[in-house]
């Protein structure tokens, strides 16, 4: 780690972004043994964000917003 991830791990907070969507964003950009460990502490979160992935727009059959015949694929637990 630097000072510039200090840094910037202040603007995040700052910024007010939601928990899981910073796991989220550090499972998009982390390296292979990083990545291991967060799906090994955040099992279900990587599960979601899978199935948001493959899924249309990211919209999951669970969401609020699904509506039927739109198609999402996956659901959190998958």
């Amino acid at each position: 780690m630097s000072r510039y991830d200090y840094e910037a791990s202040k603007a995040i907070a700052a910024w007010g972004a939601p928990f899981y969507a910073v796991i989220m964003a550090a499972m998009r950009q982390a390296d292979t043994d990083n990545l291991r460990r967060l799906k090994a502490i955040f099992p279900d979160t990587w599960a979601e964000l899978q199935a948001r992935y493959d899924a249309p727009g990211g919209l999951l059959v669970t969401d609020p917003e699904f509506e039927p015949g739109s198609a999402p694929t996956g659901t959190p637990n998958e």
